[in-house]
């Protein structure tokens, strides 16, 4: 799965404003570290001059006289000095923490709000380092970049104001050495910029193929393909090698510039400060207040060079973390829809309508946004309360495409789809899937104890109904068998228990609700024959009164449903009852006659085995 990311390579600022709000909340804390920092780099600045008084006054002249209280006013105010860093930093620290949660909390929630489609086209690496990546550097700017940008310039600017008042001429020699470091800034700028940006995006392809190594950690291992994933991520990690050697070596080119225009400055500085000293147009204390302020000088300067990359980097950060929050879902509830029933966040449940069940498909064309070929053209279909629509075909048909636009997980391209008599788009989406009970083929269970997982269907339910729900589904033995009953950990993922036992506690979870419309896809493709036997028994009781989907490869299972819809190549068509498909002798009855044939031939194996 690619992602492509904006090429920069120049300063913009276009989106800080975008940011501003997440950072408005602490401008209390963002002016108190200003400030401090401000006062900080004053202090600093006034170090060099304690300097120069020492030595003009005292140690040029062997005295000793006042020197104590000169000693006490320095140490009082390297302790103030101390108190303000402390407390400056301890405000950008909360700044940078706040802001990347608030940063955080906020893209967590967009997510949230985005369609399906969004992602089946951005891979897991690629969100994840959106929401946790690039907000922590998004925090870092406003916080410490702003509070070094502050110490750096004021130091800087407040030098050279200093030395300039002092000596111009040994001021200017100084300067002169700066050219040199510029030139070799703007000769290294553009190759640390693209080799950055190349790091980022490898880095991206490690965390992907990382959090593929885990999720998949039992498919690599019965495949025995630790050593291709070996390969694989020893290559990527050997590039991402490769590459920080080289920003590294760029970098090292621009530290040893500088620590060389440093030295020589210096030089430069005793040179002729020394002359001046000896011509004694320049007092000792002075010269070492220049040599200072001369060394002092490169740490902005480094700063500048450090922080231009930065900022760079940063602006890519915020554009991919506005770009996600502009990123709009294919399916979303309108203004008027909004202020009537609320959003997923602060629904209005006092104006929910009860869900009846009445579907109708009425001229439903309907492409997938990142699709070509229309899956539904003109298609009509009106499903009345209680109904229940088995969707069959071959593995990778498409049989999901239908429930995807029943659940709003997806909209017509053109045509309307109505919930009891009403466009769906008329009501919300939580409204809509407040009232859906969904069962995947792959069932995924979240870290917790069983009764937390049961309780995603409905929070306020109660351990009878809980155990209520286990027992039509026959799930109660699960919890039987366990030592610790509803608090049994499931484990990440639900991987302390079988896949059977996770499926089972997902059919639970997805009826406890009482879902005036229930969906089963693949249902009981994970579990033994035996439970489901169970299940389908279950199911007969379960449906009665609801409109429910029933997808299905094994077609055995779905006779009895009152229509079924017969899906090839992403589209439908056959539709009719069991028998009416059969006396049709179309694809249906081929794929039929196939299946049971094949069930039989498998029965006749077991017999003959036991």
């Amino acid at each position: 799965m690619k992602n492509t990311e904006k090429k920069t390579t120049h300063l913009k600022f276009f989106g800080i404003p975008k940011i501003l709000p997440f950072v408005k909340p602490y401008s209390v804390m963002m002016f108190l570290m200003v400030f401090l920092s401000l006062l900080g780099s004053i202090i600093d600045l006034v170090f060099p001059k304690f300097q120069e008084y020492a030595i003009n006054n005292y140690i040029a002249y062997g005295k000793l006289d006042g020197l104590g209280v000169f000693t006490l006013v320095y140490f009082v105010l390297l302790i103030f000095k101390i108190i303000v860093d402390t407390i400056g930093a301890y405000n950008g620290t909360k700044i940078e923490m706040y802001v990347g949660r608030d940063l955080k909390q906020t893209a967590f929630d967009h997510l949230q709000t985005l369609s399906f489609s969004y992602f089946n086209r951005n891979s897991v690496g690629y969100i994840h380092s959106r929401v946790s990546s690039d907000t922590n550097r998004i925090g870092t700017l406003f916080s410490w970049y702003i509070l070094d940008c502050i110490w750096n310039g004021t130091y800087f600017i407040g030098a050279l104001i200093i030395m300039f008042r002092t000596n111009a001429k040994l001021s200017l020699i100084v300067l002169a050495i700066i050219p040199v470091v510029v030139a070799t800034v703007i000769l290294m700028q553009k190759k640390l910029t693209t080799t950055s940006r190349n790091i980022r995006e490898v880095n991206s392809r490690i965390t992907g193929n990382f959090n593929e190594g885990i999720t998949g950690a039992k498919t690599i291992k019965t495949l025995v393909a630790e050593d291709k994933m070996y390969s694989e991520f020893a290559e990527k990690t050997g590039e991402i090698k490769g590459l920080s050697v080289m920003e590294s070596r760029y970098r090292g080119i621009l530290w040893t510039t500088l620590n060389v225009a440093s030295y020589v400055a210096l030089a430069l500085v005793l040179k002729v400060g020394g002359d001046f000293t000896s011509e004694q147009i320049m007092e000792v204390g002075t010269l070492s207040l220049f040599m200072t302020y001369s060394m002092g000088l490169m740490t902005p300067i480094r700063w500048i060079i450090n922080s231009l990359a930065q900022l760079i980097n940063i602006q890519v950060n915020i554009e991919r973390f506005t770009g996600l929050l502009e990123t709009e879902s294919d399916v979303s509830d309108s203004p008027e829809v909004v202020e009537k029933y609320g959003d997923m966040f602060n629904p209005k449940r006092e104006n929910w309508e009860e869900l009846k069940g009445d579907i109708e498909f009425c001229d439903v064309d309907f492409m997938y946004p990142d699709g070509d070929e229309y899956i539904l053209k003109n298609f009509n279909l009106k499903i009345p309360h209680g109904t229940n629509v088995a969707i069959v075909g071959e593995t990778g048909a498409g049989k999901s495409t239908l429930v995807n636009l029943v659940c709003r997980f997806f909209e017509p391209t053109a045509g309307r789809l109505l919930i009891d008599g009403r466009d769906a788009r008329e009501r919300s989406q939580l409204w809509l899937h407040s009232n859906i009970g969904y069962v995947l083929q792959t069932p995924h269970l979240f870290s917790g104890t069983i009764r937390e997982n049961l309780k995603y269907g409905s929070p306020n339910a109660t351990d009878e109904e809980i155990m209520k729900a286990l027992k039509i589904v026959s799930a109660e033995g699960i919890v039987e068998r366990s030592e610790n009953g509803l608090e049994t950990e499931v484990g990440e993922g639900g991987d302390l228990l079988s896949t059977g036992e996770k499926q089972l506690i997902s059919f639970a979870r997805a009826i406890l609700c009482d879902p005036k419309i229930l969906v089963l896809d693949e249902a009981t493709s994970s579990i033994d024959t035996f439970t489901e036997q169970l299940i389908q028994s279950a199911i007969g009781q379960v449906i009665k009164g609801r409109t429910s989907f029933v997808i299905a490869h094994r077609l055995s299972t779905v006779r009895n449903a009152d229509i079924i819809l017969v899906v090839r190549d992403g589209k439908i068509i056959e539709r009719g009852t069991h028998r009416e498909l059969m006396r049709e002798h179309g694809y249906y009855h081929s794929l039929y006659t196939q299946q049971y044939q094949a069930e039989a031939i498998a029965g006749v194996f077991r017999d003959t085995s036991k």
